[in-house]
């Protein structure tokens, strides 16, 4: 094998591992990797502190690391520095367990649902609304405006899609503004 032919090749072989890579969008600057799953991704992303915190505190850990598939609907950590002042750290109370788990898991459905899926199902559905039943069982919506999906809550509250399609070994996250907050 010639000089030029190695240069030749090992430039082919890494603008491949680049682009498999660039597949996978990263999430505040972090790569996410879709050998991964949920949990061993999010750690990583350093917009996600609060949220991993959360997911910990709330026992959900060993669930989201499981075979799935899990769309997650992840708030950043400025979506939950927005709620009202004591409202995270009222949730990370041992006592108030429940309570976080069913706020954490109306973030979640069942199923690995891409950007594009969530758009066909709101597009085709008669009222613009893809309705989904959180893992807690809470209603949630899809919607679609110009080129964003928002996911809208029980009590009226929309939270917009700002990174899509974060593939995962067991699902897909889909980081989003605000935090869903059920009933």
């Amino acid at each position: 094998m010639t000089i030029k032919t190695f240069i030749a090749s090992s430039t082919a072989a890494l603008a491949l591992g680049t682009a498999a890579f660039a597949d996978n969008p990263t999430v505040g600057g972090a790569p996410m990797l879709e050998n991964r799953n949920i949990i061993e991704n999010a750690v990583n992303s350093p917009i996600h502190k609060t949220l991993v915190a959360a997911v910990k505190a709330a026992d959900l850990v060993d669930t989201l690391q499981g075979a799935g598939p899990f769309t997650v609907f992840a708030p950043v950590d400025d979506a939950f520095a927005a709620l009202p002042a004591g409202t995270v750290e009222t949730l990370l109370k041992p006592e108030n367990k429940g309570m976080l788990q069913k706020v954490l898991t109306a973030h979640v459905v069942a199923g690995d649902w891409s950007a594009a899926d969530i758009v066909s199902a709101a597009r085709s559905s008669s009222d613009g609304f893809y309705h989904f039943n959180a893992v807690s069982g809470d209603a949630l919506s899809a919607q679609v405006k110009g080129s964003n999906v928002y996911l809208i809550d029980e009590n009226g509250n929309a939270s917009k899609v700002i990174v899509a399609d974060v593939d995962q070994s067991n699902g897909v996250i889909h980081v989003v503004n605000s935090v869903l907050v059920p009933k």
